[in-house]
């Protein structure tokens, strides 16, 4: 099978590494490692069971979850609550904290371990009171010059008659106009399921991450078996139609990097998913450093505009 468009791009990019004088010490050498890591995960073709396992990976019931990597990337994490309207949402996370140093504010769904934390914060499907939140923490860091991370963890917003009735749709957009309208860098990192507009809502950013047994689509294999062929049981059919994986991602250019995970999945190793997702947001906040808010805002608007676009 010949190369792809991407992996192409990438080998053009490997070479051009590869051709600077090593100015960059480390930095470069771990640039170009990540280059070849992801050259050769595009290279090897995934088997439809080999894409429902990375389903199964995204929703495992020990994976990390946004709170777990909270604790172990972040110091003086102060957790923000409520919307200043109708109160607080546990599906959605928001807050600000130090990584290596420098204050951010953090923005990311919360799935629950055991049945009442699920029942509490919905499976980490939020309400519109929780994309308000997180707009408002957004808009506190764009007021403060806070670079912005949101880890996104959701099978999609909550679908119930109240969410509907509090305006779901509206917020919803209003918070991907919101990130689309930022002057501060923005990272954003899919760690699990990054399901429909639950999940672009907090992905409107400059750099776009997803770990490597993370998922990310616009509808879930359930869904979009139910409208295929109206049988949800035909899932893994629809996933291997769709290929919601982290590689395919990629190659689609939805998400610019694929952050590796430890062997067997980032819940084998927490500690080590932790690291390696540290690397990669520090990584990416690095290059977006010394850009202006102004180009910031308008690179950022003409990515997603050309996203889908075919000539």
């Amino acid at each position: 099978m010949p190369p792809s468009e991407h992996e192409l791009r990438l080998r053009e990019r490997l070479g051009r590494l590869r051709s600077l004088p090593l100015l960059g010490g480390a930095r470069l050498s771990g640039e170009l490692e990540r280059l070849q890591r992801q050259i050769d995960r595009i290279g090897a073709e995934a088997t439809d069971a080999e894409i429902w396992h990375k389903v199964e990976l995204a929703r495992h019931d020990e994976r990390p979850y946004t709170l777990d990597y909270v604790d172990r990337l972040l110091d003086d994490w102060f957790e923000l609550h409520g919307d200043h309207a109708l109160g607080d949402d546990n599906a959605m996370i928001t807050g600000l904290g130090k990584l290596d140093g420098r204050t951010v504010v953090l923005v990311g769904q919360q799935k629950g371990r055991d049945i009442h934390e699920r029942q509490r914060r919905r499976f980490g499907m939020p309400n519109p009171e929780g994309y308000r939140k997180a707009l408002d923490a957004m808009e506190l860091a764009d007021r403060h010059g806070f670079p912005v991370i949101s880890l996104v963890d959701t099978p999609g917003a909550y679908p119930g008659v109240a969410a509907e009735q509090h305006g779901q749709g509206g917020a919803i957009a209003r918070s991907q106009a919101a990130m689309a309208r930022l002057t501060v860098p923005t990272v954003a990192c899919v760690i699990g399921e990054g399901g429909s507009g639950g999940a672009i809502a907090i992905a409107l950013a400059d750099r776009v991450l997803m770990q490597e047994n993370a998922i990310y689509s616009v509808i879930s294999p359930e869904g979009c078996a139910a409208i295929l062929w109206r049988d949800a049981g035909e899932a893994k059919k629809a996933a291997a139609a769709f290929r919601p994986d982290a590689v395919h991602c990629f190659e689609l250019g939805v998400v610019d990097t694929i952050v590796p995970e430890p062997d067997g999945g980032a819940h084998t190793d927490p500690d080590e998913a932790a690291r390696l997702l540290g690397e990669a947001l520090r990584e990416a906040l690095a290059d977006l450093d010394g850009i202006p808010g102004d180009e910031l805002r308008r690179r950022r608007r003409a990515r997603f505009r050309g996203l889908g676009v075919f000539a």
